[in-house]
């Protein structure tokens, strides 16, 4: 199947990107990076390579492989561009997250959002993780004008997992992990019909992680042919059951 994964052209997040990446690859799909411009040659935010603070707090050593092999593949310099995209031809959507001021260009795009809810609208699989999820609050339903997730059940990051690390950080690098003034939890709450309903923050958590073989600290929310995730501590259990919505039967 062919999945299509857009990406600005600088600061993605490195295992929300390279995790799902390589998991959907060695299941025999094919992942089709979109950026604004096609043939753009985008870029990981560098921090997340060698650690965001006293080398802390950034990627772990197998997603960052990970993402090397990624930059070393074909399909990394082959990208399409996000008005350009014929939805149609893809069989998925997965849309990642990252924090740092490069996002905003994929973030808050319209003409990435009128294609993201041209895809929605096919019914075939939508996967989103933690900033990623703003990307579907601001795209709007064809029909009815309303957030395409405002009838659903969903995740983000968690506005005490982002508050934290910029409460955290913020001596040292300003408003690194702020990328908008607005909390991603409170923007997509906004959209939701009833919030206090159809939004779960699983449980709390600030440092582990989920991994390769262990999905005891991973959380992911599935509504229909929609899945969400709050942070790349759920990137692995978040692949797999993206697999599984796309009917692999790699999934597992």
């Amino acid at each position: 199947m062919r999945v299509l994964m857009p990406v600005p052209d600088r600061d993605f997040d490195v295992t929300e990107v390279a995790v799902p990446w390589r998991l959907l690859t060695d299941a025999g799909h094919e992942v089709v990076l979109a950026t604004e411009r096609a043939g753009s040659r985008p870029a990981a935010d560098p921090r997340l390579l060698t650690g965001v603070l006293f080398g802390q707090l950034g990627a772990e050593e197998e997603p960052r492989r990970f993402y090397q092999e990624l930059t070393a593949s074909p399909e990394f310099a082959a990208t399409v561009s996000w008005a350009d995209v014929k939805v149609e031809e893809f069989d998925g959507l997965l849309l990642p997250g990252g924090h740092a001021p490069g996002m905003r260009q994929y973030l808050g795009s319209a003409a990435l959002q009128q294609q993201v809810a041209r895809f929605w609208a096919l019914g075939r699989p939508v996967g989103a993780i933690c900033h990623g999820v703003l990307v579907l609050a601001r795209s709007h339903d064809q029909a009815t004008g309303r957030s395409v997730l405002a009838d659903r059940r969903t995740t983000c990051l968690p506005k005490y997992m982002e508050r934290t690390a910029y409460l955290t950080t913020a001596w040292r690098l300003g408003r690194y992990y702020r990328t908008y003034p607005a909390y991603v939890e409170d923007e997509v709450r906004s959209v939701l019909g009833a919030p206090d309903a159809q939004f779960d923050r699983g449980p709390r958590t600030l440092t582990r992680r989920g991994t390769a073989s262990d999905d005891t600290h991973a959380f992911v929310v599935e509504d229909g042919h929609y899945l969400s995730a709050r942070w790349p501590g759920d990137a692995y259990l978040f692949a797999r059951r993206y697999l599984a919505l796309l009917g692999s039967p790699a999934a597992g």
